[in-house]
C-alpha cells in the first residue's frame, strides 16, 4: 500500500497541507482514506487525492504525477460550454444547425440542440476508439432521433468542438477550443496541463486526450465544488453551470458530460463499468462525478466539502478476449464507502 499522506512535505505540491487547522475532520477522514488508498492499490492505483474544503485531508505517495485522463476530459468541455453561455458565444437550446450550415438540409440533425450534443442524446451512435476529426465527425449518420436515446460516444463532442471552434472564429477569437478553455478557466484556476492529445485534424480531442495529475485535477474538482467560481465571481454562466449536473429524459444518470448518481433507464457500455448508479440510494444525492477509461475519477461532494481524485494505470492484458481475471473489477461504490465510511450527508 502507497503510503498514507506520504507526500505531505514534498515540494510541488500544490496545496497547502493544514492538517492542525481541522483536527477532527483530518483525522476521520485519513482513516477512511488508509482504506480506500488500499483498495486503490489493489485495483492498479496511482494515486488518490482527497481535499477537504481545499485542503487535502489525506494522499497517497504520489500524487504530482500525470496520468490520462481519457474521458475525464468530457467533463471540460460542460465547463467550456457554460463558460461559452457566459460569453454570449451561445446558449444550450439554441439548434447547432444554425452554426453548423451542413446540417440545414438535414431534417434529422436540423433538430439537434447544443443540449442533446453534451448530454449524448443527439442521436450519434455509440462507439469506442479513436475520434474522427471535428469535420469529419458532422457526416456521421444517426442512429436514432435527437432526445430520444442516450448513446454514449465521442462524435457528440468532436461536433460541439467545430460549432465552438466555428463561434470563436466568429467572433474574433482564437478558434482553438483549447486556447478557449485554458485563457477562460484553466489559467485562471492555476491548471498545468501536462499534455492535452490532438485528433487527425491537428485539434484537441474534445472526449479524451487530457493528461493531468491527481493535484492539477483536484483543482478542476474544488472550481466544480466552489459553483464555478473563481476568487468568489461567476467564471461561467450560473443557469448552465447547473444543467451541466441535471440528468435527461432518456439518462437520469447523465447530465452535460457529467455523471449523476442515478440509475440509467437503459444500461450501456460505460454504464456497466460503474456501480454507482446501482448503489445511488447509498451516497450522498448531490455528487457529480467525471469518469474516464481504466477507472480514472473525479467526484465532487458539495455537501461533504468534498473533492476526491483516483487514477489508475491501466492492464491491458485483461482487455485481451478472454482474458481471465483473478479478482473482482474496480467498484466505485466501494472505494467511496471506504473513504466515506458509510456516512452519508446530513439531510
Amino acid at each position: 500500500m502507497r503510503a498514507l499522506l506520504g507526500s505531505v512535505l514534498r515540494s510541488g505540491i500544490a496545496f497547502p497541507f493544514i492538517f492542525m487547522a481541522t483536527p477532527t475532520l483530518a483525522g476521520d477522514a485519513a482513516i477512511g482514506c488508509a482504506a480506500a488508498i488500499a483498495y486503490s492499490d489493489m485495483h492498479r492505483g496511482e494515486a488518490v487525492l482527497v481535499l477537504r474544503d481545499g485542503v487535502p485531508v489525506c494522499q497517497s505517495e504520489d500524487v504530482t504525477s500525470a496520468h490520462e485522463l481519457w474521458s475525464g476530459t468530457k467533463s471540460f468541455v460542460g465547463i467550456m460550454a457554460a463558460a461559452a453561455v457566459q460569453d454570449k458565444l451561445l446558449t444550450l437550446d439554441e439548434a447547432a444547425a444554425d452554426t453548423l450550415t451542413e446540417w440545414q438540409n438535414d431534417p434529422a440533425k436540423k433538430a439537434i440542440t447544443v443540449r442533446h450534443l453534451l448530454s449524448m442524446t443527439s442521436g450519434q451512435p455509440s462507439t469506442i476508439g479513436r475520434p474522427e476529426g471535428y469535420r469529419e465527425s458532422l457526416a456521421v449518420a444517426l442512429t436514432a432521433k435527437p432526445g430520444e436515446r442516450f448513446q454514449y460516444g465521442p462524435s457528440q463532442l468532436q461536433i460541439f468542438g467545430e460549432l465552438l471552434r466555428r463561434k470563436l472564429k466568429a467572433a474574433g477569437q482564437n478558434e482553438n477550443p483549447r486556447e478557449y478553455l485554458e485563457r477562460r478557466i484553466l489559467k485562471p484556476l492555476g491548471i498545468r496541463i501536462a499534455q492535452w492529445r490532438n485528433g487527425q485534424d491537428g485539434l484537441p480531442l474534445m472526449p479524451q486526450g487530457m493528461v493531468l495529475s491527481a493535484s492539477e485535477w483536484a483543482k478542476f474538482g474544488e472550481f466544480v465544488r466552489n459553483g464555478g467560481k473563481i476568487g468568489g465571481r461567476a467564471a461561467v454562466d450560473v443557469a448552465a453551470f447547473a444543467q451541466l449536473f441535471r440528468g435527461s429524459a432518456a439518462n437520469p444518470a447523465y447530465g452535460l458530460t457529467w455523471w449523476l448518481p442515478a440509475a440509467p433507464k437503459v444500461p450501456d457500455f460505460v454504464t456497466a463499468s460503474t456501480d454507482v448508479g446501482r448503489n445511488a440510494a447509498e451516497l450522498p444525492r448531490d455528487l457529480v462525478y467525471a469518469a474516464g477509461f481504466g477507472d480514472q475519477r473525479l467526484f465532487v461532494i458539495p455537501s461533504l466539502r468534498l473533492t476526491i481524485v483516483r487514477q489508475a494505470s491501466i492492464d491491458l492484458a485483461s482487455l485481451r478476449p478472454g482474458a481471465a481475471r483473478s479478482k473482482p473489477g474496480w467498484s466505485d461504490f466501494q472505494f467511496l464507502r471506504l473513504l466515506l465510511k458509510g456516512k452519508k450527508p446530513e439531510q
